[in-house]
């Protein structure tokens, strides 16, 4: 068993494959015409990091009550966590992009990070290997901080 998909509220379809193929490196897995449940046309929208098994559905928001989620699904918390083997070359790739991060990279004892925003304002943690170690170590349960 795997979590296979996890949807993300965006404005525009055609802006969030930009930012997440273009500048996060993402791959395009799926881009199909779909229907809503009341049959108006919509997309089917799937990006991955690669090599990745989880994937995000990036669902173009349809009325108000989705728009108002936008960059606000995870309430100002880090909601997405992107470990990459690079750290140092992918934050200065990102900086180079234009994404904003929250801060500088911080080194604790159990990974480096940055905290990010995502074309739409949501927060994401860049995660790298642990500072010295040379390896990917699991980072410890989430705390109750402000999202990073």
């Amino acid at each position: 068993m795997h979590l296979e998909l996890a949807a993300l509220v965006v404005d525009d379809y055609d802006r969030a494959i930009e930012f997440f193929v273009d500048v996060l490196g993402f791959d395009l897995v799926e881009d199909s015409p779909s229907l809503t449940n009341d049959g108006r046309p919509k997309r089917w929208v799937v990006v991955r990091p690669p090599g990745g098994q989880t994937a995000l559905l990036l669902a173009q928001a349809d009325g108000p009550d989705q728009a108002s989620v936008v960059g606000r699904q995870f309430a100002g918390r880090v909601g997405f966590f992107l470990r990459v083997p690079d750290f140092d070359g992918q934050y200065r790739r990102l900086l180079a992009a234009g994404v904003r991060f929250h801060g500088a990279p911080r080194d604790e004892p159990y990974r480096r990070a940055a905290v990010f925003e995502d074309i739409a304002g949501n927060r994401w943690d860049l995660l790298g290997p642990a500072p010295d170690s040379g390896q990917l170590l699991p980072r410890p349960a989430v705390q109750g901080d402000n999202g990073g």
